[in-house]
C-alpha cells in the first residue's frame, strides 16, 4: 500500500526533474511550474485527508473551506496588491515632474531596490491574521444566503440567486475588511508617501500591523478611525462580490451545459474562478482607488472631506486615468489568486461532502 504523502512527494520530485531539464536556462517558468506542482499536490493531500478528519454541518465546512481558499488567495496574490497600492497612493507629481512610479514594473524594481523581497509582502501580516475570518464569513454568508434562497434542498441556484447572494456576503465582510485593509494599506503605501528629496532612504512610520492599529485608536479617533473608508468598502464589497459569484456561476454552467457542476474538473474551476476575480476588479475598480487614497490619507491635516470629494479630487487633477492607478496589477493579481482561492475552496468544500 502506498502512502499518500510519500507518494505524493515522488511525483513532485520526478516532475521537477523533468521540467528542469526540458527547460534548461528558464527559470521563471520552472519556478512556476514547480509552484503549480505543489499547489496541486497540497489540494490533492487536503482532498484525501479531510474526509477522515471531519464530519461536520455546513456552516462549519463553508468556515473551513473559506480559511483554505483565503490562504491561497493571500500566498498568490499579496505581492501584486503591495503594487497596486504602492501605485494608487503615490503623491501627485508637481508640474513638470515624473512620478514616484513610472508603471508596475517600476515599482517593483523599486520596493526590491529599497526594501527587498520582503518589501512585496509588507502589510502581509493583518491581512494574513485575519484571512481565515474574512474568507470564511464570505463564503459562510454566501452558503447561508444560498440556503435562503433555494426552492428546496439540493436544488441548484441561478446565476440571478448567486449575484443575490455575493451581495449580501458584500455586505457582512465589508465590516471586516474596512479596519484590516486600512491597516494594510498604511504599511503598503508608507514608502511610496514618505517625502524624500532624494534620499535612497524609505522613511518608516509603523513598525507593522499592531503599530498601525495603536497609532489609529490612539490617535485617530479611537475604533472609528479603524473605519475609516467604510462607505467606499460597502460600495466596492458589494456589487464586486454580486458580479464575482454570479460570474463564477454563469461560467461554471456553461463550461458544464447545465445546472449540474459538480462533475467539472480542476481546469475549469481554475478558468472560472479566475475570470471571476476579473469580473470583481473590473466592476468597481475606481471605488478602491476612492478607498485606498482615504485610508492612507494624513489624519490631522487631511486632503479629502469624504469620498466624493476624493472621487472628484483624483477626476480633477489626474483625469480618469488616475481612478485606474495600479489596474494593471489589480488584474495580474486577481486572476491567478482567485483561481487558487475558488479551486482550493472547492476542493475543500466536496471534501468535506
Amino acid at each position: 500500500m502506498r502512502i499518500p504523502w510519500a507518494y505524493k512527494a515522488h511525483n513532485i520530485a520526478t516532475s521537477a526533474i523533468i521540467s528542469s531539464y526540458n527547460m534548461g536556462e528558464n527559470q521563471p517558468l520552472f519556478y512556476i511550474s514547480a509552484l503549480g506542482l505543489v499547489l496541486n499536490t497540497l489540494l490533492d493531500l487536503i482532498q484525501l485527508h479531510f474526509i477522515a478528519l471531519f464530519k461536520m454541518g455546513d456552516v462549519a465546512k463553508d468556515l473551513t473551506s473559506g480559511t483554505v481558499g483565503g490562504a491561497a488567495q493571500l500566498i498568490v496574490g499579496h505581492p501584486f496588491d503591495t503594487i497596486k497600492v504602492k501605485l494608487q497612493s503615490q503623491p501627485v507629481p508637481l508640474p513638470g515632474q515624473p512620478p514616484k512610479y513610472a508603471g508596475a514594473v517600476d515599482a517593483v524594481k523599486q520596493t526590491l531596490a529599497a526594501e527587498g523581497p520582503r518589501g512585496l509582502y509588507k502589510g502581509m501580516g493583518a491581512p494574513l491574521a485575519t484571512v481565515a475570518a474574512f474568507n470564511a464569513l464570505l463564503f459562510t454568508v454566501r452558503g447561508q444566503m444560498e440556503s435562503f434562497l433555494r426552492s428546496e434542498p439540493g436544488v441548484p441556484l441561478t446565476v440571478n440567486q448567486q449575484v443575490i447572494a455575493g451581495a449580501g456576503a458584500g455586505v457582512a465582510v465589508s465590516f471586516l475588511a474596512c479596519p484590516t485593509e486600512l491597516i494594510k494599506c498604511r504599511l503598503q503605501a508608507q514608502s511610496a508617501l514618505a517625502i524624500d528629496a532624494g534620499s535612497a532612504g524609505v522613511a518608516v512610520k509603523y513598525g507593522g500591523p499592531m503599530d498601525v492599529a495603536k497609532h489609529v485608536l490612539r490617535s485617530e479617533g479611537g475604533a472609528r478611525g479603524l473605519f475609516k473608508g467604510l462607505v467606499p468598502t460597502l460600495a466596492r464589497e458589494v456589487p464586486g462580490n454580486a458580479a464575482m459569484f454570479g460570474v463564477y456561476e454563469a461560467l461554471k454552467q456553461y463550461m458544464a451545459g447545465g445546472t449540474d457542476t459538480s462533475k467539472l474538473g480542476r481546469g475549469s474551476l481554475i478558468v472560472a474562478g479566475g475570470l471571476a476575480g476579473a469580473s470583481f476588479w473590473s466592476s468597481v475598480y475606481p471605488t478602491d482607488v476612492v478607498k485606498s487614497v482615504l485610508q492612507v490619507d494624513d489624519y490631522k491635516n487631511p486632503k479629502y472631506k469624504g469620498s466624493m470629494h476624493a472621487f472628484r479630487s483624483i477626476l480633477a487633477s489626474e483625469g480618469v486615468k488616475g481612478l485606474y492607478k495600479g489596474f494593471g496589477p489589480a488584474m495580474a493579481r486577481s486572476i491567478p489568486a482567485n483561481a487558487a482561492c475558488f479551486l482550493a475552496y472547492e476542493v475543500t468544500r466536496s471534501s468535506l461532502g
